[in-house]
């Protein structure tokens, strides 16, 4: 029996947000006409991922990819509670990011907003209280910055961390002539605001619904499938 595909996000109030997510979603089921995909939520919307995971039917395989772009509390938590009680086969695919592809897709959001040749760049993320999550962010600041030729600061909107504004602050103070916040975050929404008033002079838009985030999702499915498979360290048989 092939796995369905669970796409979990963090679950937003905002619109645009919602139609973001669900975009890619839908792309997701465009790119894998043959998979069951179905759309779970850790937070502010329904169904709520323990909910989706318990509506398969016994014994039938699942695989839940995580629509956030860090390794954190959702991931470690709440997305490992809901596959460890699935009651078939299960396994969740790691985070979206860091990814090469996300790289690529920052800096065409980058040179979309504007970015100069002498400008300073911030990756702007939501920022989590689980210390993986920073490192997966300076993990994808060393990539923008590898394809970018210039070096990238870090600042968080919220959790552990330097603050979206003082990094803002810090490499203006160290000479910048302008600052662009590129931001690391899916969707429109709480934080995407938050990074859009933390100073710099311009700001990128946020990643999704571009085809790149979709690209992923389908990859780290693909890649989990091939575990889910072949039995191996970290695959939940279920209960």
């Amino acid at each position: 029996m092939t796995p369905a595909l669970i796409a979990c996000s963090h679950g937003t109030s905002s619109p645009a947000g919602r139609a973001a997510i669900s975009a890619v979603v839908d792309r997701v089921r465009e790119m894998l006409p043959a998979i069951d995909v179905a759309e779970a939520f850790v937070d502010v919307q329904q169904p709520e991922i323990d909910t989706v995971v318990q509506r398969m039917p016994v014994g039938a395989p699942a695989i839940v990819v995580p629509l956030l772009l860090s390794t954190g509390f959702h991931t470690r938590v709440d997305i490992a509670r809901a596959v460890a009680a699935a009651r078939g086969p299960a396994l969740a695919a790691p985070a979206l990011g860091p990814h090469p592809l996300l790289a690529e897709l920052l800096v065409k959001r980058l040179t979309e907003a504007g970015l100069g040749e002498g400008d300073a760049v911030v990756l702007a993320a939501a920022g989590s209280s689980d210390p993986a999550a920073s490192v997966d962010v300076t993990a994808m600041a060393q990539l923008l910055a590898a394809r970018l030729r210039r070096p990238v600061a870090v600042g968080f909107a919220a959790g552990a961390g330097v603050r979206i504004a003082d990094a803002v602050s810090a490499v203006r103070a160290a000479g910048a002539p302008r600052v662009v916040t590129a931001s690391y975050v899916l969707a429109p929404g709480f934080f995407a605001d938050l990074i859009a008033r933390a100073g710099a002079e311009l700001h990128t838009e946020p990643l999704a619904p571009h085809d790149t985030v979709a690209e992923i999702v389908v990859e780290r499915f693909r890649a989990a499938l091939r575990s889910l498979s072949t039995p191996v360290a970290g695959v939940v048989r279920g209960r």
